[in-house]
C-alpha cells in the first residue's frame, strides 16, 4: 500500500493527535493530588531514622508506647539502629527503609524517630514512583521538611508536617494528630489564647502580628526555613506558584534568618507565593557583638513589598505541641487575625 504526500501528512497529524493526547492524560494523571488512606484502630506504623542517629534503644522504646497509645501497631525499619557518625546509618540503607514501608501492605503511616541532620542526602535514593503508586502518610517536622517536600513534588502525594516520634505526644498535639489523619475534617488553626489572658483586657501571649493585611488561597507548604533553603534549586521543591508559604527555625541568630529569605527572594520564590506565614523562631536572637536587624524588620523588608497577606507570630515550629498541616493542600489563610482554614481534607 503507497501513500501520497497528502495522505503521509494526514496520518502523520493524527498519530501525533493520538500520542499528545496519551501525553497529555498521562501528565494530568502525574499532575494530580495523592491523599494517603485515613488512619483507623490496629493501622500499621514503621519507624524510620531518615536523618540522625537515635543512639539508645530506649527512645526506641518510647516511641513505640506512643505508638501504640494511639491504637496503632508499629513496626521497625530494618536500620532503624544504625549509626554512621551523626548520622542513622549510610544514605542508600535510610532511604531503603523509607522504600520498604511504602511497598509494604501492612504499613499506613511512616513515622519518623527524630530530625537532625541528613533527610537531604537520601532523596536521590528515593524510589518516587513507588511511592506515588503505594500512597502511605508519611510525617515529621525540622529536618523532615526536606523529605516531605522531595515526596510532594516528586509524588504528589499529601505530606504531613507534625510530630516526630520523640516529641512530647501531650493531649492537644494527639488531638490536632487524630483530626488531621483519623479523619476527613476540613481542619483549622489559629493561635490558641493561653488561661494567663483570660483575666486581662487584652491579649499578650501567643499574638501574632500582620505584616500585610488581607485574605488569600493556595496550597499550603513550608516547614523549617533552613532545610528549604538548602534544596532551593534542586528538583525536589515545587514551583510554588500561587502557593502559601510557611517558615520556623530554631536556634539560628537574626542575620541569617536574613541571609536565607534572602535566598528565598533571590531564587524568584518569594515573588511567585500568594501568602505568607513566619511561626516560631526559637531562640533566635541578634548577636551581641555588633549591632543587628530585628526579626520583624528582616521579615518587613522581604516579605512587606511582596503585598500578599502575611504574618508572623503562628505557633508553628520547634514548640509544643507540634500540630499537624497537610501540606500541598488548598487553604484559605487570613493575615488580619492568623488563622488557616483548610478547603479540603488531607486523607481519603
Amino acid at each position: 500500500m503507497s501513500f501520497n504526500r497528502r495522505q503521509f501528512i494526514t496520518a502523520s497529524l493524527g498519530s501525533l493527535t493520538l500520542l499528545t493526547s496519551i501525553y497529555s492524560k498521562a501528565s494530568a494523571q502525574n499532575n494530580s493530588l495523592i491523599k494517603p488512606q485515613k488512619l483507623k484502630a490496629g493501622s500499621g506504623v514503621g519507624l524510620v531514622s531518615p536523618a540522625g542517629a537515635t543512639f539508645t534503644t530506649e527512645d526506641i522504646n518510647i516511641v513505640q508506647d506512643a505508638v501504640k497509645a494511639l491504637g496503632l501497631v508499629p513496626y521497625l525499619a530494618p536500620h532503624l539502629l544504625d549509626q554512621y557518625g551523626y548520622l542513622a546509618g549510610k544514605d542508600k540503607d535510610r532511604a531503603n527503609d523509607i522504600n520498604h514501608f511504602f511497598a509494604d501492605p501492612k504499613i499506613d503511616l511512616i513515622l519518623p524517630i527524630r530530625g537532625g541532620w541528613g533527610c537531604a542526602r537520601v532523596l536521590p535514593y528515593l524510589d518516587y514512583n513507588l511511592i506515588q503508586n503505594n500512597p502511605k502518610i508519611i510525617i515529621g517536622f525540622s529536618d523532615l521538611t526536606a523529605l516531605l517536600i522531595a515526596i510532594y513534588t516528586q509524588s504528589r502525594l499529601v505530606t504531613f508536617h507534625g510530630p516526630n516520634g520523640l516529641t512530647s505526644w501531650r493531649t492537644k498535639q494527639v488531638n490536632s494528630f487524630k483530626q488531621a489523619l483519623f479523619t476527613e475534617e476540613k481542619i483549622s488553626f489559629q493561635n490558641e489564647k493561653d488561661a494567663d489572658d483570660t483575666n486581662r483586657l487584652m491579649q499578650v501571649k501567643n499574638r501574632i502580628q500582620t505584616i500585610t493585611p488581607g485574605i488569600a488561597r493556595g496550597k499550603l507548604i513550608g516547614g523549617n526555613l533552613s532545610v528549604l533553603s538548602s534544596i532551593i534549586g534542586s528538583p525536589y521543591v515545587p514551583d510554588f506558584k500561587d502557593y502559601i508559604l510557611f517558615i520556623e527555625d530554631v536556634g539560628e541568630e537574626v542575620y541569617r534568618i536574613d541571609r536565607m529569605i534572602t535566598h528565598l527572594k533571590v531564587a524568584g520564590i518569594l515573588d511567585k507565593i500568594s501568602g505568607f506565614i513566619f511561626g516560631e523562631c526559637t531562640n533566635c536572637l541578634p548577636n551581641g557583638g555588633y549591632a543587628s536587624l530585628t526579626l520583624e524588620q528582616v521579615l518587613n523588608d522581604h516579605i512587606k513589598p511582596l503585598k500578599i497577606p502575611a504574618w508572623m507570630g503562628a505557633k508553628i515550629g520547634h514548640i509544643e505541641p507540634v500540630l499537624t498541616f497537610p501540606m500541598g493542600i488548598e487553604v484559605e489563610i487570613n493575615a488580619n487575625n492568623g488563622t488557616i482554614n483548610y478547603l479540603e481534607s488531607g486523607v481519603i
